[in-house]
């Protein structure tokens, strides 16, 4: 069940983002949903049998330990692919959790997506004065294999109850976004979130401006459909 005290604060807040109505669906502030893998050429492997297009390589996360690969789902959109980067020498304290998961995953699954909700330095603002614990707004940002910088402001919140729950990211105006030039062909069909108490959190996501649908489950879980030329690709978390 999603903590007391981060519902009561969240359902306190009044569209602390601008209002995100699905179109289908899925959220219309949807920036990217994370694949995490023990290895990242695996990982590739993974999605491109499954949708039959291979994600491009884009590059490693200074500090965190990490390396990804993109696909694009359309416009604004993204799938990332994120793996131990094994040449990694350092891992920030914060990040060390999860490398340690992700080295532990055996088969390729969603463990976090992020929203982009405009002014993240606003939003940070609003978030804070209901009473609702963040970290960040953090700057990040990696060196893709042609040499171009991205970068980008992200935040998170304290209890995301187990991934459910976004973290928020502002891409710099300098950066491209990833969308635009990863790997074609794919687009989001379908995103759901799955919880036991399915009411709690939808008020949770209707009081931060996201409007995602939310089904009963057994446990916890992120689900998304992924559709193309070859057909549906389900994953879930």
């Amino acid at each position: 069940m999603i903590s007391r005290r981060l519902f009561l604060a969240l359902t306190g807040a009044i569209f602390v983002v601008p209002p995100a109505w699905t179109r289908g669906q899925f959220p219309l502030l949807l920036d990217h949903i994370i694949l995490g893998c023990k290895d990242l050429d695996g990982g590739i492997a993974f999605v491109e049998e499954h949708t039959g297009v291979r994600a491009v390589v884009g590059g490693v996360h200074p500090g965190r330990g990490t390396a990804n690969a993109l696909l694009s789902l359309g416009e604004r959109r993204y799938l990332e692919i994120m793996a131990p980067d094994p040449k990694a020498n350092t891992v920030q304290p914060s990040a060390v959790h999860q490398v340690t998961v992700l080295k532990g995953i055996t088969t390729p699954h969603l463990i976090n997506w992020a929203a982009h909700p405009g002014d993240i330095d606003s939003l940070a603002k609003k978030l804070r004065d209901s009473g609702i614990a963040i970290l960040g707004p953090t700057p990040g940002s990696r060196t893709r294999p042609d040499r171009r910088v991205l970068s980008w402001k992200s935040l998170s919140l304290a209890d995301d109850h187990h991934g459910l729950l976004p973290f928020f990211i502002e891409w710099s105006a300098r950066s491209v976004h990833p969308s635009s030039d990863s790997p074609q062909g794919r687009h989001i069909e379908r995103f759901v979130v799955a919880d036991q108490h399915p009411e709690e959190l939808s008020k949770a996501f209707q009081h931060i401006g996201i409007d995602v649908p939310v089904e009963r489950g057994e446990k916890p879980q992120l689900r998304v459909r992924i559709s193309g030329p070859k057909g549906v690709f389900d994953v879930g978390s």
